[in-house]
């Protein structure tokens, strides 16, 4: 999965030099948040003395500001479209290396249960899966090193969080005790996901070879064996829709109440009008950024269980080149081979 992108030197342009464009137009993105985090404190405070004083500020500073917001924009979208075709490819490049790497050994692997899907299907999910993901935790620790400091220093104007009361730099600790609450929680929640996927691409996989071969064979694909086929089907699925059912339940009633979170702790500092609104667009904002940050599995959590289920799928499938005498891999059965 990796050794064959990574390691070649026939893809080196593409993992490495790609890997290192990505993560650079990664960091760049994360620069322009900063930047549009400080355009919102100009912006709130311009707007407050507006409201506040007739006639304090002229139209002109007010279209500076939008035209400033408008130009990071601008900036922003191109860079983000632009990365967005180049990962694109890059996802591709690396399912080519797993197609090609996986098709030389194509005679030991063939009568694998589901090799068909697994090289044509499997590859692609898990390159593009992995490198969503890696982008993702990149950003986020990038976006950390870049908003923490800044939650840092604003956390000094609250005066007092609610039951914690006054502590230095409150909003840092409640971000990090409030995602780690989150990690903990879906965590525990989800735990039976990742096999009940796993189990939903066997069932899958079985009931799509059945069909494949009777395609062929007038006498595969019966209406009873079908039927029986499709009913593991539907009973995985039922099973795995009922697990999300109480995971999504606790997955967005923790996401809405975290909108709650910093308005909450900033409420007594509010209420005593001890900082502007812009200086309040910007606390909420960076506690939003650094949040978000520490609630990376929280948000990748439905996603990484996707990722464990491919994995597994495919690590079953290597461990049969590496071991082509040993039977079937561990939780794979095999397929019925057709004379």
């Amino acid at each position: 999965m990796f050794r064959s992108f990574f390691f070649s030197r026939r893809w080196l342009p593409w993992s490495v030099l790609g890997t290192l464009l990505i993560l650079f137009a990664t960091w760049y993105r994360v620069q322009l948040d900063v930047r549009i985090n400080e355009w919102f404190g100009t912006f709130y405070d311009l707007v407050q003395k507006a409201l506040t004083t007739k006639g304090s500020i002229t139209q002109a500073q007010y279209w500076q500001q939008i035209m400033t917001f408008f130009s990071i924009a601008m900036i922003y979208i191109t860079v983000a479209v632009l990365i967005d075709f180049f990962t694109r490819h890059y996802v591709f490049r690396w399912r080519m290396a797993m197609n090609e790497y996986y098709m030389q050994y194509w005679q030991k692997l063939r009568t694998v249960e589901g090799a068909a899907q697994r090289v044509q299907e499997d590859t692609m999910r898990f390159a593009r899966i992995v490198e969503g993901l890696g982008v993702d935790l990149v950003r986020s620790v990038m976006t950390l090193a870049a908003f923490l400091p800044i939650l840092w220093a604003l956390s000094d104007r609250i005066t007092e969080v609610p039951i914690l009361g006054a502590i230095p730099h409150s909003l840092v600790w409640v971000s990090i005790g409030w995602a780690l609450f989150g990690t903990v929680l879906l965590a525990v929640t989800g735990i039976m996901l990742p096999g009940l996927e796993f189990q939903n691409q066997r069932v899958e996989a079985a009931y799509r070879k059945e069909l494949v071969y009777g395609e062929d064979d007038a006498a595969r694909a019966s209406p009873p064996v079908a039927t029986t086929l499709f009913a593991g089907v539907r009973r995985n699925y039922f099973r795995l829709y009922f697990h999300y059912l109480y995971f999504d339940v606790v997955k967005w009633s923790y996401l809405q109440a975290s909108v709650l979170v910093p308005l909450v702790a900033m409420g007594p500092t509010v209420v005593a009008g001890v900082f502007t609104l812009g200086v309040f667009q910007q606390i909420a904002r960076a506690f939003d950024k650094v949040t978000e940050s520490f609630q990376y599995l929280v948000m990748s959590w439905s996603t990484i269980i996707e990722l464990i289920s491919v994995y597994k799928r495919l690590r079953a499938f290597e461990a049969r080149i590496n071991d082509p005498d040993a039977g079937p891999p561990p939780g794979v059965v095999q397929a019925p081979v057709v004379s």
